[in-house]
């Protein structure tokens, strides 16, 4: 990554032609979300049934599924062909092909959108107008991250490795990911709440973790040090199961659409 990149704005970096390689390890190693989340971001729209949820930039539909465990439809969103492939089945969920800017959705249509690990890679200006749109009034946007708590020792270890390995890449800046929403003429009565959780892996794990990550390369010296530095970590704390736990502050943001 060179020096302009670092510069550009996330959305300008290829955010769907970045994840094509990434798909299996999505699958495989990415972390869930904790159900107090889950129950944040329903709370207050009666039976789950009844809603459905525009899920935008759904990947391989991790958040999707947690979601139609409930019993709500949803509409995963996913621009990117190889992991709408990748994702498991549900029965509550359909996967459709579209972008934050373009859902392709009527408007009105949805009681919520929810963006999981995603909204940092959308262009705000474009991506907020087009949330409230699809969004009926009495409806609500939920955007949501996992952030590594660096207050552990291991996911300390773990953040260091990979900011290294990818040049200190934008994407692991997130403190500011959140402010174009905060900013927003499109959605008032902003709020966030935390959550505790933590992602229990194996070595194996633990590298695919990091591989799972669009910046970090698959391949090579650089790749090999990645491993090298990160079986060392994990030798460090594993515990007498062979497991180690990236910990998470888990960041939702609620908002409601202005009236128009």
């Amino acid at each position: 990554m060179n020096s302009n990149d670092s510069k550009a704005p996330l959305y300008q970096m290829n955010p769907v032609g970045r994840f094509c390689d990434r798909a299996a390890d999505y699958v495989k190693y990415r972390p869930s979300y904790p159900a107090a989340a889950i129950e944040a971001i329903l709370d207050g729209f009666g039976p789950p049934s009844q809603l459905t949820v525009a899920d935008i930039g759904a990947g391989t539909g991790i958040s999707s599924r947690l979601l139609a465990e409930r019993e709500v439809r949803v509409l995963a969103i996913e621009p990117n062909a190889e992991m709408r492939q990748a994702a498991a089945p549900h029965a509550f969920v359909e996967f459709r092909e579209g972008t934050s800017e373009t859902t392709n959705l009527p408007e009105s249509s949805v009681n919520l959108v929810t963006c999981f690990q995603s909204f940092h890679w959308f262009n705000p200006v474009l991506t907020l107008p087009e949330f409230r749109r699809i969004l009926k009034p009495s409806g609500r946007l939920a955007v949501v991250w996992n952030l590594r708590d660096c207050a552990d020792a291991l996911t300390l270890g773990y953040t260091q490795i990979v900011k290294s390995a990818s040049h200190n890449h934008p994407a692991e800046k997130r403190d500011s990911s959140s402010e174009p929403l905060l900013a927003s003429a499109d959605f008032t009565n902003v709020r966030s709440s935390e959550f505790a959780h933590k992602q229990d892996v194996d070595l194996a794990g633990l590298i695919g973790r990091a591989k799972s990550a669009s910046y970090i390369p698959k391949s090579g010296p650089h790749l090999q040090k990645i491993v090298s530095d990160l079986t060392d970590l994990y030798q460090a704390h594993c515990n007498d199961r062979g497991f180690v736990s990236l910990v998470y502050k888990t960041i939702v943001y609620l908002g409601n659409p202005t009236d128009c």
